[in-house]
C-alpha cells in the first residue's frame, strides 16, 4: 500500500489539523487519542511518511520506540493506572485505521474494560486534561 499524503496523521504533523500535543521532537510526534479506549489513550507517530512498521526505516523505528517508553512511563506516573498497553497495528486486516504507523499507548484500570478501536470521539475537555498531566510528567 501506497502512503497516502491527505492521511489525518499527515495533516496533524502539518498543522492542518489540530491535537492534543504532548511531545515533539525532529522524529516523531505524541499527541492524544481523540477516540480512546481508555482514559489517557496516546498515540506516538513518526515525521517519516510510512504505512506500517515494515515500511518505517530503522532509525525512525528506534525514536519510535523511545518515545512510547516515554510517554508510557509519564502515563502511568501521571495517572495512576494499574498498567499499560502498547499497541501497533499493520494493515486494515490487523486493525489499523489511519494508514500512517502508530503506536497506541491505554492505560488500563482497575475493572475497567477497554472501548472498541477507532468507535467513538471522546469527550475533547477530558483528554485535553489528560494529556496536560501526561504531558507535565514527561
Amino acid at each position: 500500500m501506497s502512503y497516502d499524503p491527505q492521511n489525518p496523521f499527515a495533516k496533524i504533523l502539518r498543522g492542518e489539523l489540530p491535537c492534543f500535543k504532548l511531545f515533539e521532537d525532529d522524529k516523531t510526534l505524541a499527541f492524544m487519542d481523540i477516540m480512546p479506549q481508555s482514559d489517557g489513550h496516546a498515540l506516538i507517530i513518526p515525521k517519516e511518511p510510512a504505512v506500517t512498521l515494515l515500511d518505517l526505516s530503522e532509525e525512525s523505528a528506534v525514536a519510535m520506540a523511545r518515545l512510547t517508553r516515554r510517554v508510557a512511563i509519564a502515563a502511568q506516573k501521571a495517572l495512576g493506572c494499574a498498567g499499560i498497553q502498547v499497541m501497533q497495528l499493520n494493515g486494515p486486516i490487523a486493525g489499523q485505521t489511519v494508514p500512517h504507523i502508530h503506536f497506541h499507548v491505554i492505560p488500563r484500570y482497575e475493572r475497567a474494560e477497554l472501548t472498541l478501536h477507532a468507535a467513538k470521539l471522546g469527550d475533547m475537555e477530558k483528554i485535553k486534561a489528560l494529556g496536560e498531566k501526561i504531558a507535565a510528567a514527561l
